[in-house]
């Protein structure tokens, strides 16, 4: 039995839809709200309940040889959700996966993570890696450069911002920032690859995709594939913190966030050959894998439903 946390979320709802269709049985973590509208097409075991209730996480862990953490509050919470979700609900966890007697732990951390870095984002997930690593219990940390794909919470981001405005597009800093995108569905073979590869085992592993962007290049990329066409402007990014502020103060989300900012704070990447070295993964590219689904797709839509949305509740 497999243990999914965040299991609905964009990593979670692509690997527990693979792992189900490999036969593998899974049981997921999940809120009553987010149990509505599950997007699998055979539903794995379900435990009602969150992190932070340590008795169903007991419940959830007991029989469990393999637990695969990726709830997240990234892309919608503020620092303090980062905290409850993150933070304490990985303690919490650790200890519901000890008293159960769980084999092994799996989390998807991101490149650059570390507990003394300056960003918040990044700070959390190095306080996680911390605590996942100090254990006692077998891990795996896949640290990730950002990963895309046709419903993400990055990329299509930046289209549907290119959308919101006609005429400019607000870039963070000079573009400079190097990155390293990685699709989802690499990503998701590495996890399950990681699963059964002994190499894996206590180990913190940096993998990316098969070529280095900086942002400029990446947000002129999109324009590109998306025939979308915007002066882009180049514009500190305490500015855009400030905006971001705002901006979450109006809507119950908000298309840039901090932490989305923090992603593209700093210079996040891996060795090249990385993902197949370990996982004998040859990763697609980031236009190429665009062309697939990305042209004629409309954005207008989208983006108030999500902007919209209310945050979730009861994690």
């Amino acid at each position: 039995m497999i243990l999914v946390t965040g299991a609905t979320g964009f990593i979670g709802r692509h690997l527990v839809e693979r792992l189900l269709s490999e036969g593998y049985r899974v049981r997921c973590l999940l809120s009553e709200d987010k149990q509505k509208h599950l997007p699998w097409s055979q539903p794995p075991e379900i435990i009602t309940g969150n992190l932070l209730d340590e008795e169903v996480l007991f419940k959830a862990a007991t029989g469990v040889y393999t637990i695969i953490h990726l709830e997240s509050g990234q892309w919608w919470g503020r620092p303090r959700d980062l905290e409850r979700i993150e933070v304490v609900g990985t303690r919490n966890l650790i200890a519901a996966a000890r008293a159960a007697r769980v084999g092994r732990i799996i989390i998807v951390s991101h490149l650059g993570a570390s507990s003394s870095s300056g960003y918040t984002l990044m700070r959390i997930k190095g306080q996680v890696e911390e605590q996942v690593r100090a254990s006692g219990l077998a891990y795996t940390i896949i640290r990730s450069g950002v990963v895309f794909g046709e419903d993400d919470a990055f990329v299509n981001h930046i289209a549907m911002m290119l959308r919101s405005n006609p005429f400019v597009f607000l870039m963070p800093g000079r573009g400079e920032v190097v990155l390293h995108p990685l699709y989802i569905s690499d990503l998701i073979e590495a996890i399950v690859r990681s699963l059964s590869l002994i190499d894996t085992v206590d180990t913190t592993l940096e993998i990316g995709g098969p070529e280095y962007i900086t942002v400029e290049d990446l947000i002129r990329t999109v324009m590109r594939v998306s025939r979308t066409r915007r002066l882009i402007l180049a514009v500190p990014p305490y500015l855009l913190r400030a905006l971001a502020a705002v901006y979450s103060r109006i809507f119950p989300r908000s298309l840039v966030t901090a932490q989305w900012l923090d992603l593209l704070a700093t210079n996040r990447t891996a060795q090249l050959s990385n993902t197949f070295n370990y996982f004998g993964i040859r990763p697609r590219r980031f236009e190429d894998t665009l062309l697939t689904y990305m042209p004629g797709r409309r954005y207008g839509w989208p983006m108030l439903r999500y902007v919209l949305r209310r945050r979730p509740r009861g994690i």
